[in-house]
């Protein structure tokens, strides 16, 4: 019997060996390594595209810094740089396909439009212009008809300032000569106020909201209540736009998503984040800077009610188009055109 356990025991041995060198599974042993990802597993590149914006980084950019830092241009695809240079400059760079978009204040636009350089507008942002005639209220002004005989600084006669003053006087029944036309540089020209120096300024209305912020009374009459116009706007080259169409409307749509994000409660997060990263010297502005955008850019600049129709950078064509012809009628332009062959509104 002991001869037979012992033989019994062999075999059990021998077939237990054979069965583990066969690869038996045991509940207890771990599955085979997942293969590999194959090559088509990869991440989708993303396509390298370049955003010249007009003047320096500024916190009033954050509808570009957040559409990159919240991943809204690479959910669209895109790997999106920023730089920076004049208005003029960067109709020029964009036109020569130097960069892929542009960002400049709409009335750089018109006059390289007219001159033939051939850009289109792909995304009216800023719905209005920045323009107004700013005032102390002890000054008697309460509208444009008390302008007259007021001394009016303007940065230079060659302005779009220069030309919404003539406008909005002439619009009240007076012209240029019923005001004292005085020129003051832009580093100087709040100061002029300020400092009695001038009774009115034709500038931008962020200063109305800086300088309340500072304890000056002032108040303002807008530009555009009186002439059309347009602040910053996207721009690409003709030729860009006609073979990349889809990279267009994909920066388009982040963008979209990026005012979107900031109009719904986000101003706050957006502003700190840009000034952290982007425009570090507007360090110490957060809360001035918050105050312009819930006063000026998310109810007047970005939004219209054209924008709450058809979306954000929609293009109001009679707008465009009168712009376009007071810029001709006083002589800022040579050559007038038709907004639609400057303004692109069919990107879908």
């Amino acid at each position: 019997m002991k001869k037979k356990s012992i033989s019994l025991l062999i075999c059990m041995l021998f077939v237990a060996s054979i069965l583990a060198a066969c690869g038996a599974k045991t509940g207890n042993e771990a599955a085979p390594a997942a293969p590999a990802p194959a090559a088509t597993d990869k991440p989708k590149e993303l396509q390298k595209v370049t955003i010249q914006m007009d003047g320096a980084a500024v916190p009033y950019y954050a509808p570009m810094y957040v559409a990159k830092e919240q991943g809204f241009f690479k959910e669209q695809g895109l790997d999106v740089d920023f730089v920076y240079a004049d208005a003029a400059s960067i109709v020029k760079n964009v036109a020569a396909d130097n960069v892929q978009f542009g960002f400049p204040n709409a009335d750089a636009v018109i006059t390289a439009k007219s001159q033939g350089i051939p850009v289109k507008v792909v995304h009216t942002t800023y719905q209005r212009g920045l323009g107004a005639t700013i005032f102390k209220k002890n000054k008697g002004i309460t509208g444009p008809k008390d302008l007259k005989g007021k001394t009016v600084a303007v940065t230079s006669f060659g302005s779009p300032n220069y030309i919404q003053l003539q406008v909005m006087l002439e619009k009240n029944g007076m012209n240029i000569k019923d005001v004292n036309t005085k020129i003051v540089g832009t580093g100087a020209i709040v100061n002029a106020l300020v400092s009695d120096e001038v009774d009115a300024i034709t500038f931008s209305m962020l200063r109305t909201v800086e300088l309340k912020n500072s304890g000056v009374d002032v108040d303002e009459i807008r530009s555009d209540d009186f002439l059309p116009s347009f602040g910053n706007v996207v721009i690409a080259s003709d030729k860009y736009l006609s073979s990349n169409k889809n990279t267009v409307i994909a920066f388009n749509k982040a963008l979209n998503q990026s005012l979107d994000y900031i109009i719904k409660g986000n101003a706050k997060a957006a502003i700190d984040m840009s000034i952290k990263k982007y425009a570090t010297s507007s360090e110490g502005k957060q809360e001035i800077t918050e105050q312009i955008f819930n006063d000026v850019f998310i109810p007047y600049l970005w939004q219209s009610d054209l924008t709450k129709k058809d979306g954000y950078g929609a293009a109001d064509m009679a707008r465009w188009q009168a712009s376009i012809d007071t810029q001709k009628t006083f002589d800022t332009i040579k050559t007038s055109f038709k907004a639609e062959d400057l303004v692109v509104t069919n990107l879908k």
